[in-house]
């Protein structure tokens, strides 16, 4: 189990060679994870969902907030503890193209963390040997064809396969897959997402999903949660399916309309809504809803009081469903089938 709470992330700003304050990369984000679990977090680029799935693979050091992985929280331990814990999440990276070492036959990009597990275990070079054969069975590779191959002789989904059993190769718990079928051909993402999902059941590794698609998230973590970020903030939190059915914050129905319509097939939400303008990066450090300069239902109210991460009671549903709006709405902007 992971659970963060309120994390919070800055960088140094600079301009030319002069340091320009700060970027807030991550602001108050809280979520839990559980044993075997998916959350899929979503957002628009410069959202701060990478900084937040680097963070919890142990690459970014946090400046505030807490991570807890199995109740331990990792703030009041030395850094060199951290380590173990870190492992057990494995970061799948949105691009397998620069993920593997082009010098490096697959054989030795899976045997090469082995031999470390092998060396810790007391294991020998036939174990090494089965264990990669496994690996590649896992992620639907053969590798009687594969095994001596370099990275440049696959194709972009049988590298991403590769990177995830590399992936597996310490055993995680966890895995956060940051974008990774964005650069994947269309035909071929189907059988990544299908493949996170069959080893989240065969293996129980929990799933972090990190993209802007709204279909794949809802895809990877049918039965898990959504969380939907904007500036570094949650702004609306709650079960995969309640949350898209039921969006009540404008941002979240923003991305819903955004989706494609099947036309002749599909009658568009009645209540779509697509903001006039981009990503206001300056309303962020604004006393305010960093929404509100986007937002056609924002107030004063909005554009001076910052909302708080509330729950929403005006569903039927039972499950948790957080918002960030002073004037949450359920809207209907999922499109339906043709009747």
């Amino acid at each position: 189990m992971i659970e963060i709470r309120n994390l919070n992330k800055t960088f140094p700003a600079t301009k030319g060679m002069l340091s320009h304050g700060e970027v807030h990369a991550v602001r108050g984000v809280s979520f839990r994870l559980d044993d075997a679990g998916a959350i899929s977090v979503i957002g628009e680029s410069g959202c701060g969902k990478t900084t937040i799935g680097r963070i919890l693979a142990g690459l970014e050091p946090h400046t505030g907030g807490d991570l807890i992985f199995d109740g331990v929280n990792l703030n009041k331990l030395p850094v060199a503890v951290r380590q173990p814990y870190f492992r057990k999440v494995q970061l799948i990276h949105q691009d397998p193209y620069t993920a593997l070492n082009p010098a490096h036959t697959i054989v030795r990009t899976l045997t090469s963390p082995l031999m470390l597990q092998a060396k810790k275990h007391g294991r020998d070079a036939s174990w090494i040997e089965k264990r990669a054969q496994e690996l590649m069975g896992l992620v639907g590779l053969d590798p009687r064809g594969t095994f001596y191959k370099y990275p440049h002789q696959l194709s972009g989904g049988q590298r991403q396969r590769i990177v995830i059993a590399r992936a597996l190769t310490v055993e995680p718990s966890v895995l956060v897959a940051d974008e990774a079928v964005s650069m994947i051909d269309v035909s071929m993402r189907l059988d990544i997402l299908n493949l996170l999902r069959d080893l989240r059941s065969r293996l129980g590794i929990a799933i972090v999903f990190i993209t802007h698609d709204v279909a794949s998230a809802r895809y990877i973590a049918a039965d898990g949660a959504l969380c939907v970020l904007y500036q570094g903030e949650i702004v609306e939190y709650g079960r995969t399916d309640d949350l898209i059915v039921h969006p009540v914050h404008p941002y979240t129905q923003a991305m819903l309309s955004a989706m494609p319509v099947l036309r002749g097939l599909e009658e568009p939400g009645p209540d779509r809504y697509i903001p006039p303008e981009g990503m206001d990066e300056d309303a962020a450090a604004e006393p305010s809803c960093s929404f509100s300069p986007r937002c056609r239902w924002a107030t004063e109210q909005c554009r001076t009081r910052h909302p708080p991460l509330i729950s929403w009671h005006g569903m039927e549903s039972t499950e948790t469903h957080y918002h960030a709006c002073f004037y949450p709405e359920p809207r209907r902007v999922v499109a339906t089938p043709v009747q």
